[in-house]
Formats: C-alpha cells, structure tokens, sequence
C-alpha cells in the first residue's frame, strides 16, 4: 500500500466513523512480548558468580595466611635448633674455664685469675642472653630428666638420692636438657640402693 492509498484509506474510515490506525500498531502487530525476565535471571547469576569468587578469595588467603604462619614457625625453630648447637659447642670452653680458675686458686695467680674471671665473665653473659641456663644439681634430690649419675656413694651424711657432687654441669637451653649434670648420688650403705651409676638420663624434646 501506497502513502496516498493510506492516507485515503484513513479518510473513508474517518468518514464512516472508524478510528484511524496508529503507525506503531501497522508495525507491532501481535507478536509476543519475548525477554522480560531475562535482566533479573542474569543478574542473579552474576550475583552467585561474585559470590562464588568472594569466597574462593577468602579461602586462598585463609591459606596463604596458614602457610606463612607456618614457615615462620618452622623458621623459628630452625633457629633455635642452630643456636642450640651453637652453644653445645661453646659449652666445653665453660668448663676449660672453671677448670682453670679451679687450678690456679693460689695467691701467686691472683692477676691471672682476675683476668680469667673476667673472659669467664663476658663469656657466660653472651650465652645466657641467648637462653643457655644451668641446671641446679649440687644439693637437689637425683632427677634423671636433668642429672646423669656416675657414681653411687654409700653415706649416712646425706639422704637417699641426694646429688652429693657435681662432677660436671649441667645446661638448659630454652627449657630443655642440652646436656645433663653428670653427679654423684647419696645411696643407704645398708640398704640396696638404686642402681645410680646406670641410671638412665632423658633429654627433654
């Protein structure tokens, strides 16, 4: 249909009383309206997908944070373990020392002495800044988780089990036995006795 055969066609519908038609009811016709939940439908999967992302996020630094805490932890330890060995090593020189001052206890060595006391000195503040500590023995009661003994020695003068003599020191190092205090122990000279020159030693850790 032509512009010119329209326009007459709205001029006889005017005369006969029929409304003209609106141009947008020639195109529209009567198709279906398609679509009309699709924005809603796609925005709740766009929200699930965040969601889902958000909490994947949330789980892989739940992780990191995990296994940062645990390298620290194991750096931590590794640290200690080397300061342990490191003051293992240093200890034999603490007992060189208080050997000598034990050799030289005269008044001819008194400078000598001095000047030992003071190496001694420096030396022992260093390591127990950094946590070596000396296990008490002389006068305790025989523990076998810190005292290794090495000699049982029937006597009256003291009770069953007293630690009577430290033959050589014992260290601590961040609570636990680095090396036992190797001693001799007070046993009943009637009785039987426990078998102390045998009795076992345990290291803590």
């Amino acid at each position: 249909m032509t512009a010119d055969d329209s326009r007459n066609q709205d001029e006889i519908n005017e005369q006969s009383g029929v409304p003209p038609e609106h141009p947008a009811d020639r195109s529209s016709g009567d198709a279906p309206a398609s679509g009309a939940g699709a924005p809603a439908e796609e925005l709740a999967r766009l929200a699930a997908e965040r969601d889902e992302l958000l909490n994947t996020l949330v789980r892989r630094q739940a992780d990191f944070d995990n296994y940062r805490k645990r390298v620290e932890r194991e750096r931590r330890e590794e640290g200690r373990r080397g300061m342990g060995r490191l003051l293992l090593e240093l200890i034999p020189v603490l007992d060189a020392f208080e050997r000598a001052l034990r050799s030289h206890d005269t008044p001819a060595y008194d400078e000598y002495r001095k000047g030992v006391e003071l190496i001694y000195r420096q030396l022992w503040d260093t390591v127990a800044k950094h946590g070596l500590e000396r296990i008490a023995a002389g006068g305790k009661q025989f523990d076998p988780h810190f005292h290794q003994a090495i000699e049982r020695v029937g006597t009256r003068e003291h009770p069953e089990g007293a630690i009577i003599e430290v033959v050589q020191e014992g260290y601590l190092f961040d609570g636990r036995v680095l090396r036992p205090s190797l001693v001799r122990v007070a046993v009943d000279p009637e009785g039987t006795g426990g078998d102390w020159s045998s009795a076992a030693h345990h290291r803590v850790g």
